[in-house]
């Protein structure tokens, strides 16, 4: 199960890098053929890796919720888990004390 758990985050990340570098090559070829602006002097790779990060932000956004909802699920249970184990640190603490 925790293998699982911990794939969830990994996935999401590798889909939204690989979102990321879609868009960056469609960006890349669009400026190579003309049909968006190449950008200012030597600004032409800042002007690529800027836009295709704009772009892929929100098709991450979309395109994402599933792996992105799987991940939150998994971070609310980790840490449900440490806040209990803490309570129970504490309950113990304080029946030695006693």
């Amino acid at each position: 199960m925790s293998a699982a758990k911990s794939s969830a985050a990994i996935r999401y990340t590798t889909l939204r890098l690989a979102i990321f570098i879609g868009c960056l090559v469609v960006v890349g070829g669009l400026v190579q053929v003309g049909a968006l602006p190449k950008g200012l002097g030597d600004s032409n790779y800042v002007w690529v890796v800027l836009l295709a990060l704009v772009l892929s932000a929100p098709l991450s956004f979309v395109l994402l919720r599933k792996q992105r909802d799987a991940m939150s699920e998994q971070i609310v249970t980790k840490v449900d888990e440490a806040k209990a184990r803490l309570e129970a640190n504490r309950s113990q603490e304080d029946g030695a004390v006693q």
